[in-house]
């Protein structure tokens, strides 16, 4: 077996396969594209699931149907059915984010060339041991009526020199391979290898270790046969076709070829553990557990980085927070195992990009904007990390058991996502009551909820209606508002009946931007279209009500005027995109929009807040475009190639077929791939005017613009309120330095009034201390309610009332908000009472507070409370002679 480097054994894959006709498709992102059901891509499979549902014939490239792909896909594995974060770090073959070597057969070849071909790679090209190599098979299911899979035993029985006693079989949970709880599945058959030295070969074998999690007896390379779909009811339904989806761990190839005992001793993170150990003044291999913290900053920093790259930044949900999660956890091992104080994960990523830049260089031409997020979230964590650690460590001390009160507090305080808190506690023998946090978690705030009005539901139990017996779909609203067509499919949902025409110009929702509405007619009839969608049938449109009788022809028309002012904001945000690139720099990339006929939504990558100064001059600039009335040049048909030759923009993390649209306006200032629509020409925009500018991520900030005629009605209503404040202030030719002056003035007249309440209600307090109570032993009581004060003035009343009695003297002061509903009360005991008596402010407002529907509480010498029962206000003073004596000790 001879020893290759990671990029020759990746190459090696590639090569055998494309000599068996296998054609080289790119890594899909790690954040899928067009699939809701999942958070990351977690196999390999996932980007060619429309071909496995029969949605697609096969994978389109120039012009031709293949059917056979190879390829090296990025997977993340960290949450739902397959999460493997709490192994990564802790064992030497687990990873969060991971490349999957695959070979894939689209209907084509099946489980015959897939056996074959595996064991002539791994034996006759790498030159492996047979006898080290164990092949496991499903061994049927009961309660998906599925028999064992005697099919692949025979297989590698005839088609490999395997030993016959080490083809095992295992049950579903090992040997039937599913994406997700719906979805393509099949029976998988997996090959394992044992890499322990000959003499433990022998005292155990090897067969008694597959699939027991020993990291010397692991599998490499799992063979899916994919024959199935599973429905949402659990029910398994046969696929049209049969399809081969193969994943080998890159990572654990690598290791097994370079005769390594652990992935991370491969050239694949040695580059990053030898950086990470330069940052830390350590060496790898040294200290096991500095080993691990050095293992868990290696692999996070690649699912973060690439993450990152391929559309999802650190936020509080969904996608955002798991990578907040991963970003977290790295940086919680730098601090706590390597003393890293300072942000270090972002000097990672151009060690990480650069070892991929020929592989996947998404990265790579990232490098800048996906340094400055992780930066900009380093810094955020570490203002509060070293406090949080220290609050752990004081919650566990003595302790065997973590609340979830406890845990919340950490998390939304602190920022310790809940993992955090646990893995930290499972390293003191500690648990974490993970129900309470999560019970406090759901009082803070709902879930986010799944945007929009209408979604297309495909295994909906409403069943479509064949109106039309045709599989024909046009869309024309590229050229034309109207159309005549015939309906194909209609469905009665229980929430919003639905129609599939064999032609429209309605535009479907994409690209950020929102559908068309309008009507749908056949002069009897009058449907109106509210929303629509893209499906595998064609678009579904939303209708108020379905047809009596669907047959015959229709005319579907879309609303003009709505069309019309979508059109003009989808162009400026085109132009809006340029202009941020010319004033902010090439960094800036789209991270997501919204259109429609109101307003614009544009998020784009940047690290920094835009300044009012950059906001006017990008405004300029997209004025400046629209005035030069620009026309549009609209293309077609373009080869993928040719427009990243010249130029075109491109979303990074979108998938573009072979073909793409590009949109034009001056090819020097702003050339896009768009599937939307757009004007004719920049005039017809208008005129461009920024809203507002703010957050909308880490490393994402988020701009909202007005045109056309809502710019103009925009402008309008401002010009209406600076004529409003004008007729309240007079003419005047400065109106900020009249406003500002206005301001000055209310400023300076709340402070004179201020100032008269509180001599007003230091000579009320006055009055009550030359009239005060004489209580049993001596006691001074000073009370009364002061009018017009708040909790502040009357604990300031409070301090002033210790300063003027020197000794044996209980203030006690209340106050009304009757606007409110509320009530609050001080009390100021002198230093003797508290010593002598144990008479406490504290104990003494708790009872008050309780009396006043609420409660209180604060120092010895001072403390207040507050209610919502002012009525009580007179009957606490009359009652507080013998609360008083009762505190008394």
């Amino acid at each position: 077996m001879s020893h290759k480097s990671s990029a020759e054994i990746r190459q090696d894959f590639f090569e055998f396969f494309k000599e068996k006709d296998h054609l080289q498709v790119p890594s899909a992102p790690v954040v899928p594209q067009n699939d809701p059901t999942l958070l990351f891509t977690n196999a390999g499979m996932n980007q060619f699931k429309p071909i496995f549902l029969d949605e697609q014939s096969g994978y389109k490239h120039k012009d031709k149907i293949w059917q056979r792909a190879v390829d090296s896909q990025r997977c993340i594995r960290v949450s739902g059915k397959h999460n493997d974060l709490e192994e990564v770090g802790h064992d030497t073959y687990h990873h969060t984010l991971f490349e999957m070597l695959g070979n894939w057969s689209f209907g084509d070849y099946f489980k015959r060339e897939a056996i074959r071909w595996a064991w002539e790679l791994l034996v006759d090209k790498w030159g492996l041991e047979a006898d080290r190599l164990y092949a496991t098979v499903f061994e049927g299911d009961e309660d998906d009526g599925l028999p064992v899979d005697q099919e692949s035993i025979d297989l590698w029985e005839s088609e490999t020199s395997i030993n016959p006693d080490h083809i095992l079989t295992f049950d579903k949970v090992d040997n039937f391979w599913e994406m997700g709880n719906t979805g393509p599945c099949g029976p998988c058959s997996e090959l394992h290898i044992d890499i322990r030295p000959d003499e433990e070969r022998v005292d155990i074998d090897g067969a008694e270790l597959v699939n027991m999690d020993d990291p010397r007896v692991m599998e490499i390379w799992n063979l899916v046969f994919i024959q199935f779909n599973r429905q949402p009811d659990g029910s398994l339904e046969e696929l049209p076709a049969q399809h081969v989806d193969t994943g080998m761990g890159f990572e654990r190839m690598c290791a097994v070829l370079q005769e390594k005992k652990s992935n991370y001793d491969t050239d694949l993170f040695e580059p990053l553990l030898s950086h990470i150990g330069e940052l830390g003044g350590v060496t790898y291999g040294n200290d096991e557990e500095i080993d691990i913290a050095m293992r868990v900053i290696a692999d996070h920093i690649r699912a973060v980085s690439f993450s990152i790259a391929d559309g999802a930044s650190p936020g509080n949900d969904g996608r955002g927070y798991v990578v907040r999660r991963i970003l977290r956890r790295a940086i919680r091992y730098g601090w706590d195992k390597l003393d890293l104080k300072e942000p270090f994960f972002h000097k990672l990523v151009p060690t990480l990009a650069e070892q991929f830049k020929d592989v996947f260089p998404v990265l790579i031409q990232q490098k800048e904007y996906v340094q400055n997020v992780i930066r900009s979230e380093e810094e955020g964590f570490l203002d509060t990390l070293g406090q949080g650690i220290e609050l752990f460590h004081e919650m566990t001390e003595d302790k065997n058991k973590i609340s979830g009160e406890e845990a919340f507090k950490l998390h939304d305080t602190y920022g310790f996502p809940i993992d955090l808190t646990q893995l930290m506690a499972r390293e003191r023998g500690v648990e974490v009551d993970e129900e309470g946090f999560n019970e406090r978690m759901q009082e803070q705030k709902e879930r986010a909820r799944a945007a929009g009005n209408f979604n297309v539901d495909q295994s909906s139990n409403s069943e479509w209606i064949t109106v039309t017996e045709t599989d024909e779909f046009e869309f024309v609203g590229y050229d034309s508002l109207s159309a005549e067509c015939h309906i194909r499919l209609m469905r009665k949902d229980e929430s919003q009946p639905t129609l599939v025409l064999d032609k429209t110009p309605f535009y479907a929702e994409s690209g950020g931007q929102v559908a068309d509405t309008g009507i749908i007619s056949n002069g009897d009839e009058h449907l109106r279209v509210l929303d629509v969608q893209k499906s595998p049938d064609g678009y579904v449109h939303a209708v108020d009500s379905l047809p009596d009788n669907p047959d015959g022809k229709w005319k579907a028309r879309v609303d003009a005027d709505r069309r019309r002012e979508i059109r003009k904001h989808h162009s400026a945000t085109h132009l809006v995109h340029a202009a941020l690139k010319e004033v902010l720099g090439d960094h800036v990339a789209q991270k997501g929009s919204l259109v429609d006929d109101k307003h614009l939504r544009f998020d784009f990558s940047h690290f920094d807040p835009v300044s009012p100064e950059q906001l006017n001059e990008i405004e300029e600039i997209v004025n400046n475009h629209i005035q030069q009335n620009i026309p549009k040049e609209e293309e077609r048909g373009v080869p993928i190639d040719e427009a990243r030759e010249r130029g075109a923009t491109m979303l990074f993390g979108e998938q573009y077929g072979e073909e793409v649209r590009v949109i034009t306006f001056d090819p020097d200032y702003s050339m896009e791939l768009c599937g939307g629509l757009h004007v004719e020409a920049t005039g017809e925009i208008g005129y461009f005017r920024f809203l507002n500018e703010s957050s909308a991520a880490s490393g994402i900030r988020r701009i909202e613009a007005k045109v056309g005629k809502s710019a103009d009605q925009y402008l309008r209503a401002e010009q209406e309120l600076v004529r409003g404040i004008r007729s309240q202030i007079g003419q005047s030719e400065d109106l900020i330095r009249d406003i500002s002056q206005l301001m000055e003035d209310r400023k300076s007249l709340e402070q004179q009034v201020e100032q008269l309440q509180h001599q007003q209600s230091a000579s009320k307090l006055d009055q009550f201390l030359n009239n005060p109570t004489e209580l049993e032993s001596g006691i001074k009581l000073v009370s009364g309610e002061i009018s017009n004060a708040d909790m502040d003035l009357l604990k300031q009343l409070g301090y002033e009332s210790l300063e003027k009695s020197n000794e044996a003297t209980i203030t006690v002061l209340g106050a009304k908000d009757q606007d409110e509903g509320k009530v609050y009360v001080a009390a100021a005991v002198t230093e003797d009472l508290i010593e002598g008596k144990d008479l406490q402010a504290g104990a003494l407002v708790g009872e008050l507070g309780q009396m006043l529907g609420g409660g209180g509480g604060g120092q010895p010498n001072l403390a207040t409370a507050g209610g919502r029962k002012p009525e009580k206000l007179n009957e606490l003073f009359d009652q507080l002679p013998s609360i008083i004596t009762k505190h008394i000790k």
